[in-house]
Formats: structure tokens, C-alpha cells, sequence
């Protein structure tokens, strides 16, 4: 397995991946990849076995030790608490070493405004601490938001709808990310705030890739990190954006949001929109939990399909061979000047953010 967990550090369903001898064979090489998963816990343990699985698709031929962390502020349940103390590395202890690269997740919002949320503080300094301290970071979508946020207060704006679906994309510009990206790129979005492109491109970012009609999927900025940001979700699995279209209109009939969540785009063939539009109408006329039930969730698995894999296995198969060049690099230079440590930067906060 190119991806590899710690040995103590590996729940029993990812157990395939613990470290073996593979991942130990001279030569090879070795990437140190951390996952800060800030996820709710109904999408812990899927957004772990998601990462896994796309990095495992995008790393043939480099070794990638993958450790999580994540946030100590997000809410969790003692579940959750329970599963981070088993199979997460302190956060803590990541202030202490470097990384090769990181990978940072969103989570759903807890407050209107993002430097209201309870993890503000600490996402600021896992920011300021990844500058320094990783070849490049990844920060996806609400982390991606909260990143412009902090670096140079771009604000994002609320949608009318929720962006949710699978979008087809084109190239922005030629990178070194988006090379041998295959055609028809598709990625999938779930998310009710967008990015405006001109704010981004007037403080320095470069677009990657661009939905059909115009909105941000990708986009980058070189700090002393490659940051990368993704608005999309190129680890969702075949059915994620499935279980999270149930999951709204479990909300919607139990009266915990107000209107009944749009079939998402591009993802359902035309014959299953029309049938979950037969529910939809039950739903409207009789809003009852128990029509939940009647929701075809089996049949529908086996309807979707993952299209997005091939463009995100490239995606991030160009970002960890950049990590490992860059690691080359500093090593030969490192080599041929006599330095063999880097001095660690600890993170120093930036002063608020101004709106």
C-alpha cells in the first residue's frame, strides 16, 4: 500500500494500511503527509477512509505516511473525543516538527460569521504554523474560506442556493497541479458560501480550475508554502453527496430546515430525479420523519458513480510529486552547503483580522 497509518494509530477498518516493511524499504520514496480532520462525527471516520483512498489512487510508486490530527475547539460527541484519543495524533505535537505536506478539512458552520467559530483560534495558528513548516498545505472548502479569511481578509459570500453537486470544470491556467489533468474534469461541491474570483486574483491567488458557469474550484498561493485551495471535494466517494442529500431531507422533515434540499446537480441520471421528485411531493404535502423511510437509499447506490476519481487521483498525484521534488531539492541544497536541519518556525498569530 503506497499509504501508510501508523501502526498504533490505525482503527481496525483502515487496518490494511498500518505500517509494514513496504513502507520501509530503502529507497523509496517517503512522504510525511499530515490530515487535520476537522469533519463532524457522523463524517469522521468516511473522511479518514476517503483521504486514504484517493491518496492511494494519486501515490503509485511514493511511499505517504499519513498521520491525523485534528482541532481540539470543533464540537465532538465522547464518540468522537473517544475515536481522536485512540487514532489521532495530538495536535500538539505537530507545533514541534515539520511536515512534508498537509491536508486541512472544513466543517459545517457553527456560527454566521467564520471568526466567531469555536476553532478559529486554533485553525489561525495551524495557518501560520503550515506556512512555515510544510512544502505545501491543502485547505479544503469551509478550511479554504477560513484560510483567504485569515491571509488577507477576503470574505465569503452566502449563496441563495446551496452549491451542491457534481460540476463539470476547465482549466484556469497551466500549473503544475493541473498537468495531464484528463478531460471532462468533473468535481463534486456541497457548500452554501462561495469565493468571488476577482477578490481572490487581486490579492495574488492563481485560478486552477473553474466550473462551467464560471465559479472557483481550485485556485493556489505560493507562500513559504504551496496553499492550495479547493471549494470541491475531489476524496467524496460514489455516494457521498447521496447520504448527504438524505441527510437534508431528514432535516427538512423534522422542521430542522425550511425548505426541502434541491436534488443535487449533475449527479442523478433523469430517471432517478423523477422518482425522487415523486417523494418530494409526498414530503410537501404530508411532512412527516416517516417518509424517511421511503426514501430508496439501497436502489440509489447503486445508481451513482464516481466520475471525479481520475481527476482528483491526478490532482493530488501532481501535488505529492511536487512535495517530493521540493523535499529533493532542500536536501541537495541542504547536502551541498553542509546543513542537515531546518530550524523549526513556531507559529506566531497574526493580528485580527480586519472586514
Amino acid at each position: 500500500m503506497p499509504v501508510c497509518l501508523d501502526a498504533n494509530r490505525t482503527s481496525p477498518d483502515l487496518a490494511e494500511h498500518a505500517i509494514g516493511s513496504d513502507f520501509r524499504k530503502p529507497g523509496s520514496r517517503r512522504l510525511h503527509i499530515g490530515l487535520i480532520n476537522n469533519m463532524p462525527d457522523r463524517a469522521m471516520q468516511a473522511t479518514e477512509r476517503q483521504f486514504v483512498k484517493l491518496l492511494d489512487a494519486a501515490s503509485p510508486g511514493i511511499s505517504v505516511h499519513l498521520s491525523l490530527y485534528a482541532l481540539p475547539d470543533v464540537p465532538r460527541t465522547e464518540w468522537g473525543r473517544s475515536r481522536i484519543n485512540h487514532y489521532y495524533s495530538s495536535v500538539e505535537s505537530l507545533w514541534d516538527k515539520p511536515l512534508d505536506g498537509l491536508i486541512v478539512t472544513g466543517t459545517e458552520p457553527a456560527a454566521p460569521l467564520l471568526l466567531d467559530e469555536p476553532y478559529w483560534g486554533s485553525l489561525a495558528k495551524a495557518l501560520d504554523w503550515a506556512e512555515h513548516n510544510t512544502l505545501s498545505t491543502v485547505w479544503s472548502c469551509l478550511a479554504a474560506h477560513a484560510a483567504v479569511l485569515y491571509l488577507d481578509g477576503i470574505p465569503r459570500r452566502r449563496l441563495a442556493e446551496k452549491r451542491f453537486g457534481v460540476f463539470e470544470c476547465t482549466k484556469a491556467s497551466d500549473h503544475l497541479l493541473t498537468k495531464d489533468l484528463p478531460s471532462g474534469l468533473v468535481a463534486p461541491h456541497s457548500r452554501w458560501n462561495d469565493l468571488r474570483e476577482s477578490d481572490l486574483v487581486e490579492c495574488g491567488y492563481r485560478m486552477l480550475t473553474r466550473t462551467k458557469d464560471g465559479g472557483v474550484d481550485a485556485f493556489v498561493k505560493q507562500t513559504k508554502s504551496l496553499f492550495v485551495f479547493l471549494q470541491g471535494h475531489p476524496e467524496y466517494e460514489a455516494n457521498t453527496l447521496l447520504l448527504e442529500y438524505r441527510r437534508d431531507i431528514g432535516r427538512y422533515l423534522r422542521h430542522e430546515r425550511a425548505s426541502y434540499p434541491e436534488v443535487p446537480q449533475g449527479y442523478f441520471d433523469q430517471n432517478v430525479t423523477e422518482a425522487l421528485s415523486v417523494l418530494r411531493d409526498r414530503a410537501l404535502a404530508n411532512r412527516c420523519e416517516d417518509l424517511l423511510a421511503d426514501f430508496p437509499l439501497g436502489l440509489l447506490e447503486n445508481r451513482v458513480k464516481n466520475r471525479w476519481l481520475s481527476t482528483g487521483a491526478r490532482l493530488y498525484g501532481n501535488w505529492l510529486r511536487d512535495i517530493g521534488a521540493q523535499k529533493l531539492k532542500r536536501s541537495r541544497q541542504a547536502s551541498n552547503t553542509g546543513l542537515v536541519k531546518v530550524k523549526l518556525k513556531k507559529p506566531v498569530a497574526r493580528s485580527q483580522v480586519q472586514l
